[in-house]
């Protein structure tokens, strides 16, 4: 039983992980067009997440957390537009390294990550109350 319970724990942990991922793919969805103002500053940075196993030692389970925020440090795009605020001397602007189509394929994959966090706690919770039942 301690088993199953261990498994909840282990998928709102993932649950949890693929949470803050989505937050992160938001924000960089939300600044796909967020260009600088003003000479010499910079485009909106793309930010990436990564994920790391860590032992909880109170249950003696590998749960899922953030092991760092971070920036992508991709070149950024340029588009030639001499009227912009923000245009080089040659008429350039920089662009965020934000790329829409990659964003939308991460959400996707972390979507479905957290639904099948959620499928194992269903799951779980179905065994644990057929567990309990059977000891009645």
């Amino acid at each position: 039983m301690v088993e199953i319970v261990n498994s909840l724990y282990i998928a709102a942990s993932g649950m949890k992980a693929q949470s803050d991922r989505l937050r992160i793919i938001s924000q960089n969805i939300a600044n796909v067009d967020s260009e600088p103002t003003q000479p010499g500053e910079l485009p909106y940075r793309r930010k990436i997440i990564s994920f790391r196993n860590e032992l909880d030692k109170t249950m003696g389970v590998e749960l899922v957390k953030v092991s760092r925020y971070d920036t992508d440090k991709s070149e950024f795009g340029k588009r030639y537009d001499p009227g912009h605020p923000a245009a080089d001397e040659k008429g350039y602007v920089q662009t965020p390294n934000v790329n829409s189509m990659i964003e939308l394929v991460d959400m996707k994959e972390a979507r479905r990550a957290y639904e099948a966090n959620v499928d194992v706690i269903e799951v779980s919770k179905e065994m644990l109350s057929q567990t309990v039942n059977m000891l009645r």
